[in-house]
């Protein structure tokens, strides 16, 4: 069983519940290779299609690094293959994953946060990068997924000043995806979960892996390039029966091959 995370299986759904309250979510090695050990078993589940990641309590999301963890390791701490809850250097996943941020998503816990698909917040939630406040840097992909997810100058600022970004601000610069009230975030992620469960899984993973690889290339190139999942999706029973399904007037049945 896992130690510090809490894992729920709902049919094509995983939920996957960062369990450290008592640090305000925070991650040392252990948890990390821990959730990364979860998120590999999710990639490779082909029964599972959607992830959710959540805070345990009221109060945190994530706090990111356990500095005082670090910091007793005279800041010696191994660094987890793929990043913090095993989410923010995997770039190998083509699965959508959604964020439910139930409060505070500070340093390592916003990246984690902006290292998934989506991001559905909490009206309690509140979003920094205050790492430049501590002498350290959001070496986890903040620095280079914020600027790209919402205009330049609005990110500098978030980066510069490490500065408090509440739910309702992320909504509006753009990084945030809907914001509800605390009671009803979960449910909120699940509508999400259960709407992208309604298309296509190999067209979802094409969709998500051709946008994230093409973003940084010209129009005509990304349009133009190889994608995997693109490939797999073309050749599949889905590819069949989502038309068929459209011509005969009754809902498709996805069967993700």
């Amino acid at each position: 069983m896992p130690e510090f995370c809490e894992v729920d299986r709902d049919g094509r759904i995983l939920t996957v519940t960062i369990a450290r309250p008592e640090v305000m979510n925070a991650l040392h090695p252990p948890a990390n290779e821990e959730l990364g050990a979860v998120f590999d078993e999710f990639a490779a589940d082909p029964d599972l299609w959607v992830a959710i990641i959540t805070g345990a309590g009221d109060r945190a999301f994530s706090a990111g690094n356990d500095l005082k963890y670090t910091a007793r390791s005279d800041g010696k701490v191994p660094i987890a293959e793929k990043g913090f809850a095993g989410l923010t250097s995997r770039f190998d996943n083509p699965k959508p994953v959604i964020a439910a941020v139930n409060g505070v998503a500070m340093g390592g816990g916003f990246e984690i946060a902006l290292a998934c698909d989506l991001i559905v917040a909490s009206e309690k939630a509140v979003f920094a990068l205050p790492e430049p406040r501590v002498g350290l840097a959001a070496l986890a992909g903040g620095m280079h997924r914020l600027p790209r997810m919402i205009p330049l100058k609005h990110a500098m600022g978030m980066l510069l000043t490490g500065r408090r970004v509440s739910a309702e601000e992320g909504l509006a610069l753009g990084f945030v995806n809907e914001v509800v009230p605390v009671e009803d975030l979960m449910s909120a992620a699940r509508r999400w979960a259960d709407q992208i469960l309604e298309c296509a899984p190999l067209s979802v993973r094409a969709s998500k892996e051709s946008a994230l690889r093409g973003l940084d290339l010209p129009l005509e190139q990304a349009m133009s390039a190889h994608y995997d999942q693109v490939h797999t999706l073309i050749k599949s029973e889905d590819f069949i029966e989502g038309p068929r399904a459209f011509s005969e007037k009754r809902p498709p049945v996805w069967k993700g091959r």
